[in-house]
């Protein structure tokens, strides 16, 4: 019982850690200082950071995250954060959205609500806080967790609908739409984790406004190369009490990701959003890599009442899940 009790703390504190990160006012955490707080959640545990600048991004042929960062005076950071005990039975890698504020870009949002878009580094506030959980529990499995940071602003150097990117992997990606530039970053950071060939691979991102129409602001989407890894991480979701959805990946939408002058858009038709950004995203990734997207653009800030135990504001969605597999693949 007191086992228990002591690695449920750790999972809870982790949770805060979390939020703590989503509800950090923008000012006060561009990508570098979400590279800081990185390191400094896992300060006392056995895992390796290392952070690539702008210049390291620049000589490892990072062009999306690079993109996305032009408008800003603070310009992005990649971070991997690597947990490799002895004995580990498996490999997880986690890749996290951190754009540390989104305005939009060029192709700028309403003024609306805009300051909750200081929640659009959620994903990565997850991976950052799942990796310090599973290091400090001493799961046997190693974990591989990634950060695509950036801040996404509009300026006179700023990216354009129209440009076009080279990311890591050597595809180009017309960017129609400044404002679909998660899939950018992630883009980068997929290509990055594919070389290590983990035996799961899991995104997760606010990506899509698409997202909390089809299933509202508590339901996260569920998409995957494969039905088994899909399912698996539906699955333990279910045991941790977080509520995801199985979706699709339909091979028609890549039609309309089409671009005449680039190998891929960075956008589609405008009719299922949530699943085109997956089928984007699934491009980077080789069809041996189980590879699973979570999309939380819902349930990782809840701007309504507190609900249950999950208060108003950032809320740490895929942590608990994310410790969940790592319980799993230590188990064999």
């Amino acid at each position: 019982m007191k086992l228990a009790l002591a690695q449920a703390q750790k999972v809870a504190a982790s949770i805060y850690l979390a939020r703590n990160l989503i509800n950090t006012p923008p000012n006060d955490l561009a990508p570098a200082d979400l590279a800081s707080a990185a390191k400094k959640a896992v300060s006392s545990l056995p895992v390796t950071v290392k952070i690539w600048d702008e210049k390291a991004l620049k000589a490892s042929g990072c062009g999306a995250i690079l993109g996305v960062g032009l408008g800003s005076s603070r310009p992005p950071r990649l971070i991997k954060m690597t947990y490799a005990p002895r004995g580990a039975k498996a490999h997880l890698s986690l890749i996290g959205k951190g754009i540390t504020f989104d305005t939009g870009g060029i192709s700028i949002k309403p003024a609306s609500k805009m300051d909750e878009m200081k929640a659009d580094m959620s994903g990565s506030a997850s991976v950052i806080a799942a990796v310090s959980a599973i290091a400090g529990l001493g799961l046997k499995v190693k974990v591989t967790g990634w950060v695509a940071a950036a801040e996404n602003m509009p300026s006179g150097t700023a990216q354009r609908p129209g440009d076009i990117v080279t990311t890591f992997d050597g595809t180009t990606v017309e960017v129609l739409n400044t404002d679909a530039e998660g899939r950018l970053v992630l883009a980068d950071a997929i290509g990055m984790s594919v070389r290590e060939k983990p035996d799961l691979m899991i995104d997760i991102a606010t990506l899509t406004g698409a997202q909390r129409i089809a299933l509202g602001r508590r339901i996260a989407g569920v998409m995957s190369n494969t039905e088994s890894a899909r399912d698996q991480v539906v699955a333990a979701s279910g045991i941790v009490g977080e509520e995801m959805w199985a979706m699709p990946l339909p091979a028609d939408l890549r039609e309309t990701l089409k671009s005449q002058t680039a190998d891929i858009a960075n956008i589609g038709d405008g009719l299922a959003g949530m699943l085109s950004a997956g089928v984007f995203l699934q491009e980077f990734v080789p069809d041996s890599q189980p590879w699973v997207h979570i999309d939380v653009a819902g349930p990782a800030y809840n701007d309504v009442a507190p609900f249950g135990y999950t208060p108003k504001g950032g809320t740490g969605a895929g942590v608990r899940t994310f410790v969940q597999i790592a319980r799993e693949l230590s188990a064999g």
